[in-house]
């Protein structure tokens, strides 16, 4: 809207974490509200002490924990620092054996196709840095072991990728990734006939 020779911003609507029409709204929330629940559980916060400390109501947290409640990103971040976890630990499911790949759909928009894949989640002491790669056919990358504590999470976007760690190959497909402890030697490999892009997080 535009008064006196001036633009006015005009609120943005918050964002759900799953449109109410996603078709994967009910698996979504139920991992959120029952992590919500026994990680509150574990910190010995009742709804009531858990809502004065995140700023979320007590309304809403009754309603997210019975799974009843579209919630939104900033809700999630806000209780995540209020119970003192990740954000990945309120959306990934409850009995995922690999806690750094979460591989969980965060977010759907109001238009087919628009979402958010949450893919992967690591600690970082100190930075991320985030890189993009392009390997020609019959390229290689070798790197030494990384120190103790570094990681790397790996998509590919184009293309396929040969994964070496030590004496193990993962060839991962345009859409896939792979995250992975970089204290190993490991290198990346291009067998394909065409070239291969993908982006690389490393996280110190």
């Amino acid at each position: 809207m535009r008064q006196s020779g001036q633009y006015t911003a005009q609120p943005l609507p918050v964002s759900n974490i799953v449109h109410k029409d996603s078709s994967q709204r009910a698996s979504v929330l139920q991992h959120v509200s029952q992590n919500i629940r026994r990680l509150r559980h574990a910190a010995e916060l009742s709804q009531s002490a858990l809502a004065e400390k995140s700023g979320v109501s007590r309304r809403m947290l009754v309603a997210i924990e019975a799974g009843e409640k579209n919630v939104s990103l900033t809700t999630l971040d806000r209780l995540a620092e209020a119970l003192e976890v990740a954000f990945s630990d309120l959306i990934q499911a409850p009995d995922n054996r690999d806690p750094s790949r979460i591989n969980e759909l965060a977010w759907t928009g109001v238009h087919p196709g628009s979402k958010a894949t949450l893919l992967a989640s690591s600690a970082a002491s100190r930075e991320v840095e985030l890189w993009e790669w392009r390997l020609e056919p019959g390229e290689v990358y070798s790197a030494e072991a990384d120190a103790d504590g570094w990681s790397e999470q790996l998509y590919v976007c184009e293309g396929e990728l040969t994964l070496v760690i030590e004496d193990q190959q993962h060839r991962l497909a345009a859409g896939e990734f792979y995250s992975f402890g970089s204290n190993r030697v490991h290198a990346y490999r291009n067998d394909g006939a065409v070239a291969t892009r993908f982006v690389r997080n490393v996280v110190i």
